[in-house]
């Protein structure tokens, strides 16, 4: 029997394997009182792209034991803030089932009176949220409920037993990349619907088409794909998105972000004349 259900996951998790280590290494070696902040400022950004592998774990797992998923969830949990059956609960089977209604949407970006939130209070109001709208997702799927809190108190024990031993690292190394994530993220995800006003999936996502930036985050920005088939593997989601691309409107592609914006914009030679005349600015 494979353990992993898809090949593709291999170099991914390894990475990530590897970028725990050194965090590990950085809490327990550091002696200055700068390496520290160094080292959590210059993580953001990747450990931001780890929140989207975290995201694709928790829809599809990466491993076919749950031992080794479990495993796999603390070392997120630390790089990511999302901690096991986080992102089940309040997105795979909160957010997706409900993005389209802006008065159940997990993540909805609409005021009670229907106007659209600016980016920082979405995402001041998403972070805040995150972890009880996990929880009242949950009371209607008891088992992985159990599993959301079992592998929360663990996570929250370990981050103890961190603070007992090396304290100013593990808030530098742990606890400010874990919040400063969570937050990261839940930005992010603003870019994702904010403002479409749709019954229709195809009409209801914004789409990111950058090379660099779908290997970075293993392709997110097909996202229209993944909302239609949320349950595919991410290495098939260019291939999906092809085959539905006619029936995405043109103003749903944007330019990536920083810092992909950088190296220009891929994206224009994956879409026709009309599209990418219409490519919105980068966020």
């Amino acid at each position: 029997m494979r353990f992993f259900r898809f090949a593709e996951d291999r170099i991914p998790v390894l990475l990530f394997a590897t970028y725990f280590a050194a965090d590990l290494w950085v809490l327990f070696t550091a002696t200055t009182w700068w390496f520290p902040i160094l080292w959590w400022t210059f993580g953001i950004i990747p450990k931001g792209w780890i929140c989207s592998w975290n995201h694709h774990h928790q829809h599809l797992t990466f491993f076919r034991v749950a031992w080794a998923n479990r495993l796999l969830e603390i070392m997120f949990g630390f790089q990511t803030g999302v901690t096991s059956h986080a992102w089940f609960l309040h997105h795979v089977v909160g957010h997706h089932r409900n993005y389209l209604d802006q008065t159940l949407d997990e993540s909805r970006w609409a005021r009670p009176d229907g106007s659209i939130m600016g980016e920082t209070e979405y995402s001041v109001i998403g972070a805040l949220t995150a972890y009880p709208r996990c929880y009242e997702v949950g009371k209607r799927h008891p088992a992985q409920q159990r599993i959301f809190l079992t592998m929360g108190a663990l996570q929250v024990l370990l981050l103890a037993g961190a603070f007992a031993l090396r304290p100013y690292n593990t808030l530098f190394v742990l606890l400010l990349p874990m919040l400063t994530s969570l937050y990261v993220t839940v930005w992010a995800t603003y870019f994702h619907h904010a403002g479409l006003r749709t019954d229709d999936h195809l009409r209801a996502s914004y789409n990111i088409l950058h090379r660099g930036y779908n290997l970075a985050t293993g392709n997110l920005g097909y996202h229209t794909a993944h909302h239609s088939r949320h349950g595919m593997h991410w290495s098939q989601l260019p291939e999906y998105h092809a085959q539905i691309a006619a029936g995405i409107p043109t103003n749903l592609y944007r330019n990536p972000g920083i810092p992909f914006i950088w190296s220009g914009t891929e994206a224009i030679l994956d879409l026709s004349p009309e599209q990418a005349a219409n490519l919105q600015a980068p966020n």
